[in-house]
């Protein structure tokens, strides 16, 4: 699928991708600077969308760690296996409320998510979370990019701590918020 059917599938399904846009290469980066790649064995990745997270995170993946990559849209899953054919990159067309159902007992290093909690139901929001952070090591991050500030609230419902960055150079300006 090319760049436009991209873009139509992101603005036909807006309650699900929540951005009017992809994710701008800063923001891509400013979120990855978190991440230790070379201590990662299993990153989970929320809302693969059209890959731009999943490339940043496919060019700094060890070999020997695994990459699950959670979306909804079908149409984003196609086109993201022919994007990312490795052996260490498994695309999984589910909600990421079942993160459980895949990680076989493991647990993750990181979970990145660029999810639209903002545009889900309040149970919904607590589900995934929940699956989130039973997913993760004793040592591991929630990383999410957001839109609001006020979702950092929502964060710390969850997580102990929840540090927050800000960048202009992305339409809309986001926050990624690191919850440990």
């Amino acid at each position: 699928m090319g760049k436009s059917g991209l873009l139509l599938e992101l603005y036909s399904n807006l309650g699900t991708t929540g951005a009017v846009t992809f994710s701008s290469k800063t923001l891509v980066k400013k979120m990855l600077t978190h991440v230790d790649f070379k201590g990662a064995k299993l990153i989970i990745e929320l809302g693969g969308g059209d890959g731009s997270i999943t490339k940043g995170i496919v060019s700094k993946l060890a070999p020997d760690a695994e990459l699950l990559v959670f979306e909804i849209s079908k149409s984003f899953c196609e086109s993201m296996e022919k994007e990312f054919p490795q052996k260490n990159v498994r695309i999984i067309n589910d909600s990421a409320e079942n993160i459980g159902r895949y990680i076989e007992g493991r647990k993750a290093d990181y979970v990145l998510s660029s999810l639209p909690f903002s545009f889900f139901s309040p149970e919904l929001k607590d589900q995934i979370l929940s699956q989130a952070k039973i997913s993760l090591s004793q040592s591991g991050q929630f990383i999410q990019i957001c839109y609001s500030y006020l979702l950092k609230n929502l964060f710390k419902k969850h997580f102990s701590s929840v540090n927050t960055s800000f960048t202009l150079k992305n339409i809309p300006p986001a926050f990624v918020m690191v919850c440990n």
